[in-house]
């Protein structure tokens, strides 16, 4: 079972082992590409829409080569230190508190850092030593320089579609990574995955993935972002726990996407049209 953390919690690394393997179907060659990324000691970038299986593929990965993995959710306020680690007081005394990214260097663990757009620039750059031939990790406040064993590996991941000059990596990091591009799944992959993780039957999950497609054309017509694979999952789950199917799909499928009104009754009538 795969366990997330808060930054400030001490948890032993053998918790961070995916014990289960998680549901991942291959859409391409990506998981051969890792695999050599990983013994060539080579950083990797994961880019696509939000909701379309970086994550799970991380799992996959990380259950697959059997080394724990280490997710860091990137956000605004993320600094160096909440990554690398900072001294404590506890009781009279005061320690040393290992940040995530330390923990997954020191132990050979795999790092991901999800959303990395996100985080702050001068965050980002901490990993600069970590992501060419150096690998290495220096701690300033310890005065120390820890070198990453063979078994580390780092992964970032973003959603192009949000990039922004505000909003995107530098040069300076971008090309210290090589980079995998992911997608929605092709139909007939894509119903598989409905169906199996929400418990749907085929047919229900053919009408979902239709819907997902159609409501995926919007963006050329004002909506921000299509709908992805797990909001399609999660309207089976609700139509597997009795919730009307149009109604789940209102719910999963249309409302997170759009507060415009207008967008709201274009879609709800494709929902009305397929499930009629």
């Amino acid at each position: 079972m795969f366990t997330k953390c808060s930054l400030s919690e001490e948890l032993p690394v053998e918790k961070y082992l995916i014990e289960k393997e998680p549901y991942y179907v291959p859409v391409g060659n990506e998981v051969d590409i890792f695999m050599s990324a990983y013994r060539n000691k080579l950083p990797v970038n994961l880019k696509g829409p939000t909701g379309c299986g970086k994550t799970r593929f991380m799992e996959y990965m990380a259950y697959i080569l059997k080394r724990p993995l280490i997710t860091v959710a990137c956000h605004e306020d993320l600094t160096a230190t909440d990554l690398i680690g900072r001294f404590l007081i506890k009781g009279e005394s005061v320690e040393w508190s290992d940040g995530p990214l330390t923990k997954a260097v020191k132990h050979g663990a795999i790092c991901y850092l999800d959303e990395v757009v996100e985080a702050r620039k001068d965050t980002i750059v901490v990993i600069h030593p970590l992501t060419d031939n150096r690998r290495i990790m220096p701690i300033d406040k310890l005065g120390v320089i820890l070198k990453a064993p063979s078994e580390f590996m780092l992964s970032i991941s973003y959603n192009p579609g949000y990039q922004s000059i505000i909003k995107d990596l530098k040069q300076s990091t971008r090309q210290r990574f090589v980079a995998l591009d992911f997608g929605y799944p092709p139909t007939e992959l894509e119903i598989k995955i409905v169906a199996h993780e929400s418990g749907v039957n085929e047919k229900m999950a053919r009408y979902l993935v239709d819907i997902g497609h159609r409501i995926r054309n919007f963006k050329q017509h004002g909506l921000e972002e299509g709908v992805s694979t797990r909001l399609l999952i999660y309207a089976g789950k609700l139509i597997m726990d009795g919730i009307d199917a149009k109604e789940a799909c209102r719910i999963a499928m249309v409302r997170p996407l759009t507060d415009n009104t207008d967008l709201q009754k274009g879609i709800d009538e494709i929902i009305s049209t397929i499930m009629e």
